[in-house]
């Protein structure tokens, strides 16, 4: 089985971002670049399915040049081989999804795994789109994935609990939280990782609209959260509930 796996590059969430005084972005010095966590939780996943099954993983991403140490860091994990699509500026959510959707079609996978958000704008776009794109039935949100035969069966969190869904091959599923515990890279997979294919694909080549659909107009960091207050009864609670908070 042939499984790509779309990843992003992201803060490190443990990183303290700050907004440009402009509002046009975020201030990117100093800053810590990760694998987004839901991609990750996608690599192992496609790494399972390969270790039962046999196959190839497939990373991609879009982006820089830079982003060539997050694609090392998944091929660490076990990745047979990568793929960068160089772009050096910012692209929607629809861009991102043509570009894949060309590359896929290249490249012609049984499986797309990809995250079901980034953690940076929370979009929950890319996957959808894509799918839609190939004309390829998706799952969202996978908590199990399963395979019978050429089909696969994913349990994915609804709203209202849990659902299952079926479908044949090719298809693409979007990862969340629950599905597995990704794995560290080992020494021997990081020094692996050095040896293995990393094809880079100038954007502009692949004959795709990258003209953005959606701008960003401004950034404002959320508003510093206001100390509390205690109260020495119920009865004075309610009393400030309704005369402050205006709640009740």
């Amino acid at each position: 089985m042939k499984i790509l796996v779309p990843i992003k590059r992201v803060p490190d969430p443990a990183t303290t971002i700050k907004v440009l005084p402009d509002g046009s972005g975020i201030d990117t010095a100093n800053i810590k670049w990760v694998i987004n966590p839901f991609d990750e939780i996608a690599i192992e996943e496609a790494l399972r399915i390969k270790e039962k099954q046999t196959g190839e993983v497939v990373l991609i991403t879009i982006g820089q040049s830079t982003w060539q140490e997050q694609l090392r860091t998944g091929l660490a994990m076990g990745a047979d081989r990568a793929i960068l699509v160089k772009n050096e500026s910012p692209l929607d959510s629809l861009a991102i999804a043509r570009l894949l959707a060309k590359v896929a079609s290249d490249e012609k996978p049984d499986l797309i795994l990809l995250g079901k958000q980034a953690i940076d704008d929370d979009s929950n776009q890319v996957g959808q789109m894509l799918a839609e794109m190939l004309g390829w039935p998706q799952a969202t949100f996978a908590s199990k994935v399963e395979f019978d035969s050429n089909k696969v069966k994913v349990t994915r969190e609804a709203d209202g609990g849990l659902e299952t869904v079926s479908f044949a091959l090719p298809a693409l599923v979007t990862t969340d939280l629950r599905l597995n515990e990704p794995r560290y890279a080992s020494l021997p997979g990081i020094m692996k990782a050095r040896k293995k294919e990393l094809k880079e694909i100038p954007a502009d080549s692949l004959g795709v609209d990258l003209a953005p659909k959606l701008k960003i107009k401004n950034l404002a960091a959320p508003s510093k959260r206001q100390a509390g207050k205690k109260v020495g009864s119920v009865a004075e609670l309610v009393q400030v509930l309704h005369s402050e908070a205006k709640v009740i």
